[in-house]
Parts: C-alpha cells; structure tokens; sequence
C-alpha cells in the first residue's frame, strides 16, 4: 500500500486491521492505493471513524454490525455499498437466510421500492459471489 501521511497513526492502523478483515485487503488496498489526494482524506475519515472507533468497539459483535449496516444501507437504498457489506455479512458469520429477513424487513419499515432495490443488489451480488466460487 502507497505510503502518505494521511495513512499513518495508531488509529488508522487499528481501523485499517479491522477494514481489511471484514472487507478484503484486496478491495482495501485497491480504494486506499488509487485514492487521489482528494480522496485520501475519505480514506482516512473512513478507516479511522467508522472502521477504528465504531467497528473496535466492545458493545456489539462484528456480526451485528454487518446485519444493521445491510439495514441502514437499504434503507438508504446505496447499492454499491450495500454489496460490498453484503460480502462483509458473509465474512462476519451472517447467513443469506439472514440476509433477506433483514431485507424484508427493510420492506416493511423503509418502504417496498427500498426493499426492491436492496434485493435485487443481494441477488446479483449472491449470483456473482456463487459464480466466483464455483471457478475457485
């Protein structure tokens, strides 16, 4: 990974660890090492505030933050970061099964579009994950 102040400190270190895990050091290392100099200040907010002070803490198991941030990302309806929390999920212990009764939920309180959408980014996501797999 490309050296640059703004991905030095105990911090971003200990955000970086936990990123890398849920997500894949591949995919974090690609976002982190073509960040221009406007996008690494992101990289830095994201890797220290969400990844080090949020994800670290002791209240709730990685598992259950996967499953509420799937919620919160469909609720939204942010595709694209929803499928890349969906491939966390799985890293994180959560079952598909879980997956889409958080989704139906998601339905029900955020509206049916919202749902829609969130399904169909978890199915092809799914359809993509199985695909990878089955070359392996």
């Amino acid at each position: 990974m490309a050296q640059h102040p703004e991905y030095e400190g105990e911090l971003f270190a200990k955000g970086l660890e936990v990123r890398r895990a849920v997500l894949g050091s591949d995919y974090v290392d690609n976002s982190m090492n073509s960040a221009d100099e406007f996008m690494r200040a992101f990289q830095k907010i994201t890797t220290e505030h969400a990844w080090a002070d949020i994800w670290t803490r002791p209240g709730l198991p990685r598992r259950t933050r996967s499953l509420l941030n799937l919620a919160m990302l469909a609720a939204l309806n942010r595709p694209n970061e929803l499928k890349l929390h969906l491939r966390g999920a799985l890293t994180n212990g959560v079952t598909r099964d879980e997956i889409k009764e958080v989704l139906l939920q998601v339905c029900v309180y955020c509206g049916i579009p919202a749902g829609l959408d969130a399904f169909k980014t978890a199915d092809a996501f799914f359809k993509e994950h199985d695909a990878a797999k089955a070359a392996e």
